[in-house]
């Protein structure tokens, strides 16, 4: 009686499945990529080894498709002198009854005078002398040149304090922002970070952008960490942001988890995908599914391969072969792409008979 009862109740559940489908999280690839649920706007594009390359060649979506950013050439170590910058002019002369000092003098300092835009600055009973673009060691012997008419055994000393055109503006993304004085034409971009504090901890996936002369530049800090050609010389007047990289890419599916994904380096590929969102889930997933869903702009449409046919594209990677595999391995994701582990349309069916198996199993025991 109770192995009829145990028949019954399997019966049951086979008729109830028969009748409805089974819960999923996520559609199957047919769903997608049948030959009748692709629009007329959409392309399915299948990616292998012999195909990601040309496929890899198409215009870039979500972003300009690389960093722009420059190699370090060194400077020299002195400073120039700019407009705006504060020079203090300190005049000595032992010469009895010089007209520079007092008689109980042997020095004499001139308050700090502003570079004008011209680059001169005032200096008694000389005039104006021009100090712009000069050093200040050049700019010492030039102003000592002009006190000689009047002061034979005069001697100049000429202190600097950087204005804004010899100054670095540090904007945000560090301990202590604000202007950072260049000592020199040969201070990295590195030194000024450090002088600013470094990098705020709490920013997640930094990149460091450059604006200079209205245009910007920008790198990944953990790039600019590690290869010291990219430990680029500053120059006065630049302004450094520190802020996250806001690239990201949409995880959906059965994966073992569904989420948007920042990057956390320059480049991520498909398969490295996948991994970041660890593995596609053993009871649910197709490895012949994975479709990464993609929209480009109008001007990257192409009608003769060099780009996408339509702006709506879903590329489909089957994970159980080698050349999906590699394709998968060699193929970018872009960001605002979303990453799609469809569902396999036989595992849940088999994880069920499974379950069938093991309580007719039972009612055989007892």
């Amino acid at each position: 009686m109770r192995g009829r009862s145990w028949s019954i109740l399997a019966l049951g559940m086979l008729i109830f499945v028969a009748a409805c489908s089974l819960p999923r999280g996520a559609p199957t690839k047919s769903e997608i990529t049948g030959k009748n649920n692709v629009p007329d706007d959409v392309t399915v594009e299948q990616v292998t080894q012999s195909s990601v390359a040309k496929i890899q060649a198409w215009p870039s979506s979500g972003w300009h498709g690389h960093y722009q950013w420059f190699n370090r050439v060194p400077g020299p170590e002195s400073r120039l002198i700019r407009p705006g910058d504060m020079i203090t002019l300190t005049v000595w002369d032992n010469q009895e009854n010089s007209l520079l000092l007092p008689p109980q003098d042997r020095k004499v300092q001139v308050r700090p005078v502003e570079v004008t835009t011209s680059g001169t600055i005032f200096v008694p009973y000389v005039d104006e002398v021009s100090v712009g673009g000069l050093t200040p060691e050049q700019a010492r012997a030039t102003i000592q040149s002009k006190l000689a008419p009047i002061a034979p055994s005069a001697q100049a000393q000429v202190e600097v304090s950087s204005g804004a055109r010899n100054s670095v503006d540090l904007v945000s993304g560090v301990a202590s922002p604000g202007p950072i004085a260049l000592v020199n034409r040969n201070t990295s971009i590195l030194s000024i970070l450090a002088a600013g504090g470094g990098i705020s901890p709490s920013i997640e996936n930094p990149v460091v952008r450059l604006m200079r002369d209205g245009q910007s530049y920008e790198i990944p800090a953990r790039t600019l960490l590690k290869d010291p050609g990219k430990n680029v010389i500053v120059r006065g007047g630049d302004q450094i942001i520190v802020d996250e990289d806001d690239r990201y890419f949409v995880a959906l599916g059965a994966t073992e988890t569904e989420k948007q994904v920042y990057f956390h380096q320059d480049t991520i590929t498909a398969l490295e995908a996948v991994s970041i969102l660890g593995g596609l889930q053993d009871a649910r997933a197709n490895p012949q599914g994975l479709l990464l869903l993609r929209q480009y702009p109008n001007s990257a449409i192409r009608s003769d391969g060099s780009g996408p046919p339509t702006q709506y594209v879903v590329f489909s990677f089957d994970l159980s072969s080698p050349e999906g595999l590699f394709g998968a391995r060699n193929f970018y994701v872009n960001p605002s792409d979303v990453v799609m582990a469809t569902e396999s349309a036989v595992k849940p069916a088999q994880a069920l008979i499974a379950l069938l198996g093991s309580l007719f199993a039972i009612n055989n025991v007892f």
